[in-house]
Order: C-alpha cells, then sequence, then structure tokens
C-alpha cells in the first residue's frame, strides 16, 4: 500500500529536458506541490530506440523513482515514453496516478472544416500504436500528414533554441513540403515546443498545438480524484535530476522553465 500523503513530490520524467514544457503548465496549475523533474539523459534519445527498449527503461526508472523519492504520482512528460510504457505500468500500479502526455490531434482536428494536419514527432512515436489509434479516430475529421524529425529532440538537448544549427535543421527538414498548405500544426514531443517560435517562421500565422496543458490539468484532476492534491497553501518546490554526467542540466532546465 502505498503512503498517501499530499506532500510527496510527482515525478515528471522525460528522456531529457523536453519535458519541461510540460513542468511548466504543472507548475501554473499546481504551485503548491513539490515537483521532481528526472531527465534520463544516460538513455537518450528514446525516438530512435525499439518499443520494449524504451517500456523497460522507463518502468526501471519508475520503479527508482517511488524507492528513492517516495513519489506520489508520474507525469511521462515524453510522447514516446507514454505510448511504450503507461499501460504497463498503470497495471503496475493501479493506486498511483500516472499520466501521459498525447499528441493535441483532437484538438487540431476539430480547429476548422476538415484541415490539413502536420504532424512532427519522432520516428517511433509515429509508428506506435497508442499515436496510430489517434489518428485513425479522427481521421473523417482531418488530413493528416504524418513528419518524423530523426535528430531534432537532440539539437534541442544541446541547447540550440533559436541559432543557425536549427534553422539549418527546420529549413532541410521543411523542404519536402514545400507547396503544402497546412491548417494546423501538432508537437508530438515535449521538446518541440521550445522551439516553436522557431516553427512558426516556417509557417507563420498558422495555430501550433502541443499536449502540455492538457497533460497538466489532467494531472490536476487524477491527483483530486485520488485525494493527493496539496493544499496547504505553500509554494512547491522543484528538484531536478539527470541519469547522465551533466553540470549543465540544472541551468538549461531552469533557461527552459523561465523562457
Amino acid at each position: 500500500m502505498l503512503n498517501s500523503s499530499a506532500e510527496r513530490p510527482i515525478a515528471v520524467i522525460d528522456s531529457g529536458v523536453g519535458g519541461i514544457s510540460v513542468l511548466k503548465e504543472l507548475t501554473v496549475l499546481l504551485p503548491e506541490e513539490d515537483f521532481l523533474f528526472f531527465g534520463d539523459e544516460a538513455n537518450a534519445p528514446y525516438g530512435t530506440k525499439s518499443r520494449t527498449d524504451v517500456c523497460s527503461i522507463t518502468v526501471n526508472n519508475v520503479k527508482k523513482l517511488i524507492v528513492d523519492y517516495n513519489i506520489k504520482a508520474v507525469v511521462i512528460a515524453c510522447n514516446t515514453a507514454t505510448g511504450a510504457s503507461v499501460g504497463v505500468l498503470r497495471n503496475m500500479y493501479p493506486e498511483m496516478p500516472i499520466i501521459g502526455i498525447e499528441p493535441e490531434i483532437k484538438t487540431a482536428a476539430f480547429s476548422s472544416e476538415h484541415p490539413t494536419v502536420l504532424i512532427m514527432a519522432t520516428p517511433l512515436t509515429l509508428s506506435q500504436p497508442k499515436f496510430l489509434y489517434l489518428k485513425n479516430k479522427y481521421r473523417k475529421k482531418a488530413d493528416f500528414r504524418l513528419l518524423p524529425c530523426p535528430g531534432l529532440m537532440e539539437l534541442i538537448e544541446e541547447g540550440h533554441l533559436n541559432d543557425k544549427s536549427l534553422k539549418d535543421y527546420l529549413e532541410k527538414l521543411f523542404n519536402s513540403l514545400r507547396g503544402n498548405k497546412f491548417d494546423a500544426i501538432v508537437l508530438g514531443c515535449t521538446h518541440y515546443p521550445h522551439i516553436k517560435n522557431s516553427i512558426s517562421e516556417f509557417f507563420p500565422g498558422i495555430p501550433i498545438y502541443d499536449g502540455c496543458r492538457g497533460t497538466a490539468a489532467e494531472t490536476r484532476r487524477k491527483l483530486e480524484e485520488s485525494g493527493l492534491a496539496e493544499h496547504s497553501g505553500r509554494t512547491g518546490k522543484i528538484h531536478f535530476l539527470t541519469t547522465a554526467n551533466n553540470p549543465k542540466f540544472c541551468k538549461i532546465c531552469h533557461t527552459l522553465l523561465n523562457m
């Protein structure tokens, strides 16, 4: 039986710093909560690994966080890890709120009359059953164009948020889309919201959707439902943890959190 104390931290896990985009929304909706942000940089990137490997890695990380930090909930702030492991983890820990993130496909599909939607994500996310189910569910509402983005997560991890390296990558990535018209863009990786402005430069005026705010709202709902929400009136704290020997990790996290 898990300790039900509301004072225990919430783990927010990702393969690196991308999940800060989710953490930012969580701190807005849940300012009294303590968060443990866990970046598994030693095993990054997840997006080019097998689904089985990502599931195993994520399950082992959650096990360790439960033992070492007595967490009360897990937010999987990674689309790839959500698709690979969220079902397994919920079966393993039925008493613990475990929240995953999904691409904001539904919102984009209903953003206009039968829109053409560009979905950017890692190669693994675009091939996972959870993603394919979502895409198929709204196939009559919109036309979807899938764009795998190998290497983009790594660029963002290295701090290329608005420089020539990033712009060159995006120029090459979007070159195959010239002549196509899109009504909405979905960011299917939690790293990508950090470069939303750079992406917008290539698609001016087109709405861009991610699942960060919705994930934060679902986390709040699950905590209230399970009686684990913190209502002490205090300001929560954030602790940053990485599996790699990266002295810049905390600095990068703080930079992204305050952008």
